[in-house]
Formats: C-alpha cells, structure tokens, sequence
C-alpha cells in the first residue's frame, strides 16, 4: 500500500443524506467503522437519559462547550487509531465540525480523505420523517440543519470534501457509487 493511499475515509453531509447508508454498506464488507452519533448517544446514556434528538443536542452542545469543537475527534482518535493497527481502513461515520477535521488531519496516522454524501435538503427531509429512529418532522430537520450549520461548523468539512457522491436515487443507486469510489481509491478493510 502506498504512503500516501489513504487508510481513512470520513463520512460528512446533512441529517438524511445518507452518510449511515455507506458507512453500513462499507461495515458489512469488512471495514472498520466509527460514527462520531455514537459517542453523543453513549454520554446520553452514560448521564442516564433518553436518547431523543432534543437530548443529543443537548450533549454535542455541552461536550463541545466542555471540551471544544474537536471533541468527538480527540474521544475518537483512540478508538480509531487502535481499529488502524487492526484494519488496513477506517470509515468514520458523521464527522461533524471542520475542528474535528483539523484535529483527524494532523493526529490521526494515516492518510485521510474526506467524502460529502450529499442530496437535496426535500429529499432529505422526507428520508428524515421516514426514518425508524429519531425520526424528524420537517420543521425538526429544518432547526437541526440550522444548528449544525450555525453551532457545529459542518459547513468546513463538506466543503473541503475530496469527493461528493449525490445521493438522490435508490440506495443500490448510492452503494454502486459507493463501491466505484473505494475502488478507484484502493480502499480495502
């Protein structure tokens, strides 16, 4: 494997696009993965709540006025760099916030690149309402788009992307393109 072939592929895009999907995808051939949501339900429920929308927030908001912006990367990076000795890939499921990719960039070990699953904010919605876990009424999805953008900067990372896969067809559609780009990038697990 080349140096600079990269060893971890990061997940970024808005609630519904459909960051999960690949990481699921990639997890059930063999890949290693992290998602950043789970290290929130974890302290959700470590402070014995419910784990609702309205209590993760109320968690990612305090964890990154506690620790940073970089929170969930520096409670990631352990996990993360340990899953590298193991697995020649790591997929990182829901990088929220461009401190935390600064923080993956200059601490994780191995080479990154970055990936924006991306769709149109109705489309989006409607996979939000839909969905079997915290499940979101548009309005809900409309405040949550508004406080990722205005208080996690999840702007940066989707920006600064590497690659963009549209995710406005089927599933089988977006796990093809998927495929495609962990081929052309010579990922394996």
């Amino acid at each position: 494997m080349a140096s600079n072939q990269p060893r971890a592929l990061a997940l970024v895009g808005m609630p519904g696009a459909g960051k999960s999907l690949c990481a699921h995808h990639l997890e059930a051939q063999g890949f290693f993965q992290l998602r950043f949501g789970g290290i929130v339900e974890a302290e959700v429920v470590r402070r014995g709540w419910a784990v609702t929308p309205e209590n993760e927030r109320i968690v990612r908001e305090a964890l990154r006025a506690n620790e940073g912006m970089d929170v969930m990367a520096t409670r990631a990076l352990p996990i993360l760099q340990e899953a590298l000795t193991r697995h020649r890939s790591v997929i990182i499921d829901g990088l929220y916030s461009f401190s935390e990719y600064k923080t993956l960039h200059s601490e994780l070990g191995a080479a990154m690149v970055v990936v924006a699953v991306t769709a149109a904010r109705a489309i989006r919605y409607q996979r939000l309402a839909a969905r079997a876990e915290r499940p979101l009424t548009p309005a809900e999805a409309e405040r949550r788009d508004y406080q990722e953008i205005e208080t996690l900067e999840k702007g940066g990372p989707i920006a600064i992307a590497d690659h963009t896969l549209l995710n406005d067809g089927s599933p089988a559609h977006l796990q093809a393109a998927l495929g495609a780009l962990i081929e052309q990038l010579g990922l394996k697990p």
